[in-house]
């Protein structure tokens, strides 16, 4: 196989020309190629996103019932097919990992999640006395 240098470097930097000539456009506002498409958040929903709470914060976060009653933590977190965050997981009573208690209590149930975990007229008795959950395998 013959290589020719100067005709390889020549169409090499033509390439990469054309390719920042591309990038260089869409960063000024321009159109953006057919079949190209972009991934992650906008700069213009940052702001939106910002102001949400990172799920991995409230993850272990303790669970209050209206009276400032600490009745369990959050141990997970469960999105529906449809994107929506549905159900939260509450880890009701044990301790380093023995006698735990797990229930799904629906997020609609919840009078706020951030930035603190606060679920109406819970104690750990009813919540101990709801079906536990478990995890699919």
């Amino acid at each position: 196989m013959e290589f020719k240098f100067p005709q390889t470097l020549i169409f090499s930097a033509l390439c990469s020309l054309a390719l920042a000539g591309g990038a260089a456009a869409q960063s000024q506002g321009e159109a953006p190629v057919a079949g190209k498409a972009t991934l992650g958040v906008a700069v213009t929903e940052t702001d939106l996103v910002a102001k949400g709470w990172r799920a991995s914060k409230l993850i272990h976060a303790g669970v209050y019932n209206d009276k400032n009653e600490k009745v369990g933590k959050i141990d997970d977190f469960i999105v529906s097919p449809d994107g929506k965050l549905s159900v939260a997981i509450v880890d009701v009573g044990g301790f380093l990992g023995l006698g735990e208690h797990r229930v799904a209590i629906p997020v609609q149930q919840f009078s706020t999640i951030a930035p603190k975990v606060t679920l109406p007229g819970a104690t750990k008795q009813a919540l101990k006395d709801l079906p536990e959950f478990k995890y699919a395998r």
